[in-house]
């Protein structure tokens, strides 16, 4: 039986990996198309306008265009 997380659809084997899974994953969190990494909203911005991946090696910016809210993302299978 496969299990889902709600806010990223992401599927898991067992209800331990998606209890720990869920501790990391949140509504608020951004995807960054990029380079892969999510984060929360908070480490993308310093003034609530302006959002920049905070990965330093990362050029991804813009909330829609580069970086995209967690539940917005499907995997593909």
């Amino acid at each position: 039986m496969s299990l889902s997380c709600d806010n990223c659809q992401q599927d898991f084997e067992s209800r331990l990996a998606l209890d720990l899974h869920q501790d990391t994953c949140g509504a608020d969190q951004l995807f960054c198309r990029e380079c892969g990494e999510r984060f929360s909203e908070s480490a993308a911005t310093r003034d609530g306008w302006h959002y920049e991946c905070p990965n330093d090696d990362c050029e991804g910016a813009g909330i829609g265009e580069d970086l995209v809210q967690v539940e917005k993302v499907r995997v593909r299978a």
